[in-house]
């Protein structure tokens, strides 16, 4: 039951790994950029890994995967695309009825489980079979060769069949994917990387929809350890494994808050600290080029975050500044953070530039005239000017896996 020009020899089926789009199904005359976007991604993800063709059919991605990375390795680094609602690690075999029972017997022979179900989509519809009819077929020939039973709802294991144009491709189900957006499809952020829970998590959630993102992080060494430094590389190196890589400028604030500490009120201390974070981070990220500053920032959460102190201090900032956790609460937070891995490193101890010199009553209902009053008696620009000359970048790119 072949069809012309495809041999019905099983062989050793190349793998191929379906990406199956998530929001960009979704996309008009535009869908080009975001699949040409996606696809420089996938290369960003198995660098290190020589690739073969990648290709579009329909609304999923096809990629040629090289003999020598693992299955595993493989599903692990297609997790971290963005732009991809689920995938598979897929055989690709002929389109013969055949070949499919004996690479399903062959996907799910050793495995653990004794209920299984196969999936069939048919997007070739010049195949003699529809897809319940290749289900019912392959399903006997599974139940013959290992004995297992069938479960339509809720199987131990999945076998995945999708025909499409000149082949078949079958694998053990489907994964799920990232979601969102490919990154890089939204443009250029700049993340305020605090080495606390919610920034990692801030910086995630906007890579989700697209943007681009490096660091940036404030810290005090040497008045303090270095451990916030440490934590914050950290956190940017296991960011960058979901968009290849990326940038860390890591910038001595102390230099600031002595200057803020020695002729300011107590009370406004934190309000002038994240004025002047965000010129900086401003300065730098236009020049690396990002349009937006990317913070981490819950409302209420602590003083800072009041309403109108976020209102007072993002009126120091040049550029557009997206908060994409202001209306989540800290458990909600904690649970994504968990979810990306991020957790365990942002609760390690250490002593952030903001914990210094922290009065015990910090203003929550920051004035603008007061704090701009605050502001005249420093040189604004020679502090930002000075922080920017001081600063240390640290390139980030994700890599392959130590091989043995």
């Amino acid at each position: 039951m072949a069809l012309a020009g495809i041999s019905a020899a099983p062989g050793n089926p190349r793998r191929i790994l379906i990406g199956r789009y998530h929001e960009i199904t979704l996309k008009g005359r535009n869908r080009w950029r975001f699949v040409e976007q996606l696809r420089h991604n996938v290369r960003d993800a198995f660098a290190g890994w020589r690739l073969g063709p990648i290709r579009g059919e329909g609304p999923r991605t096809l990629v040629d995967l090289p003999a020598d990375i693992s299955d595993d390795e493989a599903a692990e680094r297609a997790a971290l695309i963005f732009g991809l609602q689920n995938f598979s690690i897929s055989r690709r075999i002929a389109l013969d009825l055949e070949v499919m029972k004996h690479e399903a017997i062959t996907a799910l022979a050793g495995r653990v489980g004794a209920s299984f179900a196969v999936r069939t989509r048919r997007s070739d519809k010049r195949f003699p079979l529809n897809s319940m009819e290749i289900d019912r077929e392959v399903g006997s020939a599974i139940c013959d060769a290992l004995g297992l039973r069938v479960d339509l709802t809720n199987p131990d294991l999945t076998v995945s069949l999708e025909l499409l144009a000149n082949a078949a491709y079958i694998s053990a189900g489907k994964m799920p994917g990232a979601g969102g957006l490919p990154v890089g499809v939204a443009g250029h952020g700049l993340v305020l990387l605090s080495g606390g829970i919610d920034s990692p998590v801030a910086a995630w959630r906007m890579m989700r929809r697209g943007l681009r993102c490096d660091f940036i992080h404030f810290h005090s060494h040497p008045l303090v350890s270095a451990a916030s430094r440490e934590k914050a590389a950290d956190l940017a190196a296991h960011l960058t494994r979901f968009e290849g890589r990326a940038s860390l400028t890591l910038i001595p604030f102390a230099p600031v808050q002595r200057e803020i500490v020695a002729a300011s009120p107590r009370p406004l201390r934190v309000v002038l600290y994240r004025r002047f974070m965000l010129r900086i981070a401003t300065a730098v990220a236009r020049g690396c080029g990002a349009a937006a500053l990317v913070t981490g920032e819950s409302l209420g959460q602590v003083a800072s975050q009041t309403l109108t102190n976020m209102t007072v201090i993002e009126q120091a900032a040049g550029l557009p500044i997206i908060r994409p956790l202001v209306g989540m609460d800290k458990n909600e937070i904690v649970e994504q953070a968990r979810a990306l891995g991020t957790f365990e490193t942002s609760i390690l101890p250490d002593e952030d530039c903001c914990s210094l010199f922290v009065p015990a009553h910090p203003e929550t209902r920051a004035n603008a005239n007061a704090v701009e009053a605050a502001e005249s008696v420093f040189d604004i620009d020679r502090l930002v000017a000075e922080a920017v000359a001081a600063a240390e970048t640290m390139r980030l790119r994700f890599g392959p896996a130590p091989r043995a």
